[in-house]
């Protein structure tokens, strides 16, 4: 008993610093409506910073001093950022927020490598807190003790500021509806600004306060950020009372999870956070909003189907990459291959994304799924490579049937966490299943049959199904199904009022866009030769949603140019330079500031202008002959 006792109050611990990163993001998205995919990024920066601060100066007073002044430097860099990054796209699509986040991360992850170095740090005991206490004959650090007592102190203060003061007030008005709050004169500019600051002087303050506790290194922005998005979510946006309930919930559930359910013990938080996104979507403690924005897919310019010119020009494309094979060599043929599964597995989040207003943040799942069924087929059943190809996918397929059932019943941000959700418990299961899986050591030897086996041939048949991919989720966009899917996007109340089964045809959607991503998947695992739990990963996830809003989210086939371009760029990067995060984040940033509506958006933004002003001197012109 005693032993887990003593188990209980190491939750409670590590709950303070999660719960210290979770409000701050709580904070930030419930007014700006930011995804601050940087904050584990904040975190991390407050961690390296206070380690260099309590190794300079001497004794309690530098070690205490250098916590808070390391949580007040990175506050200050994000007033920065929120001052020249995000406040130029507050009005942008809101997805493209999280790109520019995201490249922030990429970004910070080089340049805490470039200045404290590859290696883990160890910080200094805090002074005062070097000893142990027993309870029950088990010794817990004193200074989980002072964590656990911190967290209520903390939530004290902040449950101060936002009831008994008038910013207090302000912040929790603009939670539940900032349009309002603007139209009664807020200046919105400096209450982002002052909100952001807080959110990420808590971010710091969590990651510096860990140091004793834990090693700093450049892998803890994505370590946290998970477990802060779950945490944000169960708790509900906007509620500091829900992010300390969630926290300390979150962090018991990991600690005990490995001693009572070791086998599942990394998917209980996922299984707790679909399970409360399905009963109540805004949280324990959230309120349903207002009134939600859109949700992306309008568009630049209305759709239309390409015309003859456009068709010969993509016909003309497709043919100048099949001659690849003819002056390009193995590597260049790789890479091409990898290429063309991740324009098929963007192309299908960019349906979901564009033509059905869904973003989802874990369309990872079905690109892994696909690639395990690959992997069953072909290593356990000994099926032929077409029979795979044709039924591998199938696994996705059956995961997004699933999954979308639950998650087309809610919308917005919640239907991205949902997601998330799902995601992350199939990664759990790959991860930990290692009977049938492998776990961290995957599946070996999935190799291509012969007649797919050379570079140029499976780069052929990779090119080819990424065309008949493409294609048809065209013809799709403008099929009746299309047009009912974005009537669905665009007003789903409307649709509905005329007989659209809104929900059939997300659900339908969802359907098809993880059929899509499986096939991508199953390819990609031909091409590795094996399949590993990160084909499900967050990570992956989050490529797709950067090829898509980098092509643009807007735009019929943003994504094929946004994959190109991003896969290309970054596998570049990395043959050139050590600090490749650093120069594609810092390119991603640029990207959103100064073409906010994705590559292709921009270039169909010109031609629109082109156009208009074309037609404008046709009409000029003859009034100024007849004047004469």
């Amino acid at each position: 008993m005693a032993f887990y006792f003593v188990q209980f109050l190491t939750g409670l611990a590590s709950a303070a610093s999660l719960f210290l990163v979770a409000s701050g993001l709580s904070i930030i998205f419930g007014v700006t409506r930011i995804v601050n995919f940087a904050h584990g990024a904040f975190y991390m920066l407050g961690a390296y910073v206070a380690f260099t601060l309590t190794e300079r100066f001497s004794g309690a007073l530098g070690f205490w001093g250098g916590i808070v002044v390391a949580a007040l430097v990175v506050a200050a860099v994000g007033v920065l950022v929120e001052m020249v990054l995000l406040r130029r796209i507050y009005h942008a699509p809101e997805l493209f927020q999280l790109l520019a986040t995201f490249g922030l991360t990429l970004m910070v992850e080089d340049l805490v490598v470039l200045i404290w170095g590859p290696s883990d740090l160890l910080g200094r005991r805090a002074p005062g807190f070097k000893g142990a206490v027993d309870f029950f004959g088990q010794n817990i650090p004193s200074y989980d003790l002072f964590l656990i007592a911190l967290s209520p102190v903390v939530l004290g203060l902040l449950w101060l500021v936002f009831q008994r003061t008038r910013w207090g007030i302000l912040v929790r008005a603009a939670t539940q509806d900032r349009d309002m709050v603007a139209a009664l004169g807020v200046n919105q500019k400096w209450l982002f600004t002052s909100v952001f600051a807080l959110g990420v002087f808590l971010a710091a303050l969590g990651g510096a306060l860990q140091i004793p506790r834990d090693a700093v290194h450049h892998a803890l922005d994505l370590r946290i950020i998970v477990d802060v998005f779950v945490v944000v979510v169960i708790g509900g946006l906007g509620s500091i009372v829900g992010a300390f309930v969630a926290a300390v919930l979150v962090s018991e559930l990991n600690a005990f999870g490995i001693l009572i359910f070791p086998k599942i013990s990394i998917i209980l938080v996922f299984l707790v956070m679909a399970a409360v996104l399905i009963v109540r979507p805004w949280g324990l403690f959230g309120k349903p909003e207002a009134a939600a924005r859109r949700t992306p897919g309008l568009t630049v310019n209305p759709w239309r189907p390409l015309t003859s010119n456009e068709r010969l020009a993509a016909i003309a494309a497709l043919v100048v990459a099949a001659a690849l094979p003819l002056v390009g060599g193995n590597y260049a043929l790789t890479v091409g291959s990898e290429i063309a599964i991740f324009v098929i597995f963007a192309a299908s989040l960019h349906f979901l994304m564009s033509v059905g207003g869904l973003a989802s943040f874990g369309h990872a799942a079905y690109f892994g799924l696909g690639a395990y069924g690959i992997a069953f087929l072909a290593k356990m059943a000994g099926l032929p490579m077409i029979v795979c190809l044709l039924l591998g996918p199938l696994l996705g397929c059956l995961g997004a049937a699933l999954f979308g059932f639950f998650a087309v019943q809610l919308s917005g941000v919640y239907f991205a966490m949902l997601t998330l959700a799902f995601a992350q418990i199939v990664w759990s299961v790959a991860f930990q299943w290692v009977a049938v899986t492998g776990g961290d050591n995957g599946i070996l030897g999935v190799w291509p049959e012969k007649w797919a086996a050379g570079p140029a041939s499976f780069y052929w048949l990779a090119l080819g199904v990424a065309a008949l991919a493409v294609a048809a989720l065209r013809i799709i966009v403008f099929s009746p199904f299309g047009y009912a899917l974005r009537a669905t996007r665009d007003s789903l109340l409307r649709s509905e009022a005329v007989g659209i089964d809104a929900k059939r045809i997300q659900w339908t959607a969802f359907v098809i866009a993880g059929t899509v991503a499986g096939i991508a998947g199953a390819l990609f695992a031909y091409l590795k030769g094996s399949v590993f739990p990160d084909s499900l990963g967050i990570s992956l996830s989050v490529d797709a949603l950067v090829m898509v809003l980098l092509g643009g989210v807007e735009t019929v086939s943003g994504a094929v140019i946004g994959a190109i371009v991003y896969k290309a760029l970054s596998i570049w990067l990395v043959s050139q330079t050590d600090l490749s995060k650093l120069v594609l984040g810092g390119f991603i940033v640029l990207i959103v500031v100064a073409f906010p509506k994705g590559i292709v958006g921009m270039l169909e933004t010109i031609r629109h202008r082109r156009r208009a002003g074309a037609e404008k001197s046709a009409i000029v012109t003859p009034r100024v002959e007849a004047a004469e």
